[in-house]
C-alpha cells in the first residue's frame, strides 16, 4: 500500500493493522524530505547550537556537540533510550507503528533522510519486525523507549523478529538482505520523538474494540427475542426525536436484524408486561452512544496518524522546537475509547443476567439449561462475563489525567497516553468474551422458544455460532465453547453472519 503523508485515511490504516500489509511513502513526497534534510545539514555544519542537531538532549541541551561527532550523538542517543521492559508488543501493533512513523516521516518537516524511510519501508515488506517492549514510555517528548528500539534494528542494533525467530538486529537485517544504516544529524531524534506507539495502540483498540461493539449488537437482537423482548423501543420516531446517529444506526439495525421474527410477532397481543428493563429497552441510547464516542476518538486518531510529532522541526527553511511530541491527544481518545468498551460490555454483560434469571427471562429456564439442577448450565458463564466486565470498568479510569515529572523536570508534564492506549487491547478482548458469552445466551434461549423462529438474519447468525458451539443439552467443559463464541465476535464473523450492513466507523 502507498502512503500520502497526511492523506491517510482511517480505512488504510485498519487494512494496515489487520492484514499486516507492508507500505511505501509516495514518491511525490520526496521533494520535502530532502529540501528537510539539507537544512539540517547546513545546521550541522554551521556553529550555532540547534537543538537535536549538534547539542544534546532533554535537560543536557545547552551542551554543544561537535560536527564530528553528530554521528555518535545519534547512536548513542538511539542505544541509551532503548530502555524499555516487559514484553514484545503485538507483530501487528509493531507493523502499525512503523507505517505511522512513516507517513509523519514524509511530511518533510523531520529531516530524516529517504534512505531512511526506504529502510523501514523494506522491513515492513520483508516481514522484520522490531521486538519493542510494552512499557516505558509516558507520552511526552515522544515515545521515547519504544521508538528507540524500533530504530536501534535500522542501525543494525536491537532484536527483531524474522520468520518466527527472534534475532540480533543485525542478523535479522542480513538474513532479509537488508543493509543498515548510519544516522546523520538529527536523524536518530526524528525517529524517536513522536506518538506513533501510542497511536498505533490506540488505534488498534479502537479497531478490535468496534468489531466488538458490531458484534454487541447481533448478540443483543439475539437476547432481545430469547426474553420475548419489546421492539417498540426501536421505532424510528423515538430516535429521531433525539438525533444522535450512533443512536439512530443502532436502532435501525436492530430492528433490521427482528423484521419477520415469528418470536416478536407471537407477544405483541397479551403481554403482561408493560416494560423491558433498561439493559433491552435502552440498547441503541447506551451502546449507540458508545459508538459514537468511538468515531470522536477516531477522528482524532486519523489526525494524528496525520501528524508530524517529533522535535525540533523544520519549518519555512528554519528549525524550530516546539511540543508536538506531547501525546495528549492521544491520551484523551484512548480514554474515550476505554470508556465505550467498559460501557458496552456492561449492558451486554446485564442482559446475560438477565436471560439466566428465571425470575426476569420470561419463562426461560433457570440457567438456559433444560435440566436445571442435575445441571448448572450457564450459571458460571454469566459469572465470568461479570468478572470481565468488572475489570474492564476498573481499566476504563482515565489515564490522562495522571502526570509525573520526568528527565529532571524537564519535561514537567506528560500524558500517559501509552498506558492509555495500551490497556484497549486487553479490554476489547475482554469484550469480545463478554459478547461472546451473549452469543450463547442468546442462541440458547432463542431454542426455548420453539416451534416460534426468530428473525431470517438472526437465524444465519445462529447457524454459524453452531458451527463452533453445538447447544448446551447438558453440562459440559465450556471453556473452549466461550473462547469460539468470543473468536467470532471479535473477528466479525458473527456480525457478518447476519448478512446485513453494520454500521460503519468512520463517515
Amino acid at each position: 500500500m502507498q502512503l500520502t503523508p497526511g492523506a491517510v485515511s482511517l480505512d488504510a490504516l485498519a487494512r494496515i493493522y489487520f492484514e499486516e500489509l507492508a507500505v511505501a511513502v509516495n514518491p511525490a513526497a520526496k521533494p520535502a524530505v530532502d529540501a528537510a534534510v539539507a537544512r539540517v545539514a547546513e545546521a550541522a555544519a554551521g556553529s550555532a547550537a540547534v537543538y537535536g542537531v549538534n547539542t544534546g538532549f532533554g535537560k543536557l541541551a545547552s551542551v554543544k556537540i561537535a560536527p564530528e561527532d553528530t554521528a555518535t550523538l545519534q547512536r548513542n542517543l538511539i542505544l541509551s533510550h532503548c530502555s524499555g521492559v516487559g514484553p514484545a508488543i503485538p507483530r501487528r501493533v509493531a507493523r502499525l507503528m512503523m507505517a505511522l512513523k512513516l507517513a509523519s516521516l514524509g511530511r518533510g518537516a523531520s529531516g530524516v533522510r529517504w534512505k531512511v524511510i526506504e529502510c523501514i519501508e523494506a522491513l515492513l515488506a520483508k516481514g522484520v519486525t522490531p521486538v519493542i517492549p510494552a512499557q516505558g514510555s509516558v507520552g511526552a517528548s515522544g515515545d521515547l523507549a519504544p521508538l528507540a528500539h524500533m530504530t536501534a534494528v535500522l542501525i543494525g542494533a536491537g532484536e527483531a523478529e524474522f520468520r518466527g525467530r527472534v534475532l540480533p538486529g543485525a542478523e535479522a537485517l542480513a538474513e532479509a538482505g537488508i543493509a543498515p544504516v548510519e544516522l546523520g544529524p538529527k536523524e536518530g531524534l526524528g525517529l524517536i520523538n513522536g506518538t506513533q506507539f501510542s497511536t498505533a495502540f490506540a488505534l488498534a483498540g479502537l479497531f478490535e474494540g468496534w468489531r466488538c461493539a458490531e458484534g454487541a449488537l447481533v448478540a443483543s437482537a439475539l437476547s432481545t427475542d430469547a426474553i420475548m423482548g419489546s421492539t417498540a423501543p426501536l421505532e424510528p420516531e423515538i430516535h429521531a426525536l433525539r438525533g444522535h446517529r450512533g443512536q439512530l444506526e443502532t436502532a435501525a439495525f436492530l430492528r433490521a436484524l427482528l423484521d419477520g421474527s415469528e418470536i416478536r410477532e407471537s407477544h405483541r397481543e397479551g403481554d403482561a408486561r408493560v416494560q423491558d428493563p433498561y439493559c433491552i429497552r435502552c440498547q441503541p441510547q447506551v451502546t449507540g452512544a458508545a459508538m459514537d464516542l468511538m468515531r470522536q476518538a477516531a477522528a482524532t486518531l486519523e489526525i494524528e496518524a496525520n501528524a508530524v510529532t517529533d522535535n525540533p522541526l523544520v519549518i519555512s527553511g528554519a528549525i524550530v522546537s516546539g511540543g508536538n511530541f506531547h501525546a495528549e491527544p492521544v491520551a484523551f481518545a484512548a480514554d474515550m475509547i476505554a470508556l465505550a468498551l467498559a460501557e458496552i460490555g456492561a449492558i451486554s454483560q446485564r442482559r446475560i443476567a438477565l436471560m439466566v434469571d428465571p425470575a426476569l427471562s420470561h419463562d426461560l429456564p433457570p440457567f438456559l439449561t433444560p435440566a436445571p439442577g442435575l445441571n448448572s448450565g450457564l450459571m458460571i458463564a454469566e459469572v465470568t462475563s461479570a468478572a470481565l466486565m468488572s475489570e474492564n470498568k476498573q481499566r476504563a479510569n482515565p489515564c490522562s489525567t495522571d502526570s509525573t515529572p520526568t528527565s529532571a523536570n524537564q519535561e514537567d508534564h506528560v500524558s500517559m497516553a501509552a498506558h492509555g492506549a495500551r490497556r484497549l487491547m486487553d479490554m476489547a478482548d475482554n469484550l469480545g468474551r463478554i459478547v461472546g458469552i451473549e452469543l450463547i445466551c442468546g442462541a440458547q434461549g432463542i431454542a426455548f422458544r420453539a416451534p416460534l423462529e426468530t428473525s431470517a438474519p438472526l437465524r444465519a447468525v445462529i447457524a454459524r455460532l453452531r458451527e463452533e458451539v453445538p447447544p448446551l443439552q447438558e453440562d459440559r467443559y465450556l471453556a473452549p465453547d466461550l473462547e469460539a463464541a468470543a473468536v467470532l465476535i471479535r473477528s466479525g464473523a458473527a456480525a457478518a453472519a447476519s448478512g446485513l450492513a453494520v454500521p460503519p466507523l468512520g463517515a
